[in-house]
């Protein structure tokens, strides 16, 4: 469950080319804010700053009271809320939703990504579409400070990063105060179910009900 299709079509990535000479996904993030500064570089001409190092595109919103702070370049028709917090690093497609008292640093946001209350994401990429119930959280850094390990079944593989979340592949459904666990995997179109607590690795088009409680997803 590495493979790049088995998370993401591309579509709606705003630096789809990002992934094309990588291994493993989470290979991307530490090389955000590189990239941000070709980004905005590239889109002053088009795009607007809303805040110090902060540029958006045509048609997106930003509330009085959301917080910014760049790097960080979001797409067009984005609506940053009231009481969201941009906290550098990111990189956000068309159609982004920031919500009220969410978080965002260091990720990457597919266009249609959906944040829309109380949530946090840090140190991770989400697929178009993807959506976080209100109060689900993203964790990016283990309790005991260690580097997160991703695991695969009884694989375990190595990533020497410090901070990382999660990936979350298209469409996926994050269920109301669900967390996802340093080093999560979850493959596109699965659902997570509320309150559950998420780690290792997701396939895609699956339901997680629970720890080792997962059933194929049939969409009505």
């Amino acid at each position: 469950m590495l493979k790049l299709e088995e998370f993401f079509s591309l579509e709606g990535c705003p630096v789809a080319d990002l992934f094309t000479d990588i291994q493993y996904p989470w290979e991307v993030i530490p090389r955000i804010a590189q990239l941000l500064e070709e980004l905005i570089e590239e889109k002053r001409s088009t795009y607007r700053e809303v805040a110090p190092g902060v540029w958006v595109g045509e048609g997106t919103t930003v509330a009085a009271t959301a917080t910014l702070q760049g790097p960080a370049l979001f797409g067009k028709n984005c609506e940053i809320r009231p009481n969201a917090f941009v906290r550098g690093n990111v990189i956000a497609g068309d159609g982004v939703v920031l919500g009220n008292a969410s978080e965002v640093k260091q990720a990457i946001l597919f266009s249609g990504v959906q944040l829309p209350h109380f949530n946090y994401v840090g140190d991770s990429i989400l697929g178009r579409g993807a959506h976080l119930g209100a109060g689900a959280i993203v964790s990016n850094f283990k309790s005991t400070k260690e580097p997160v390990k991703v695991r695969i079944g009884d694989v375990v593989i190595e990533t020497s990063m410090r901070k990382f979340g999660a990936i979350v592949g298209d469409g996926v459904e994050v269920g109301c105060n669900a967390v996802l666990n340093p080093g999560t995997l979850i493959g596109a179109g699965s659902l997570i179910y509320p309150l559950t607590s998420v780690r290792g690795s997701i396939p895609g088009g699956m339901i997680c009900k629970g720890r080792d409680e997962l059933v194929p997803y049939r969409a009505k």
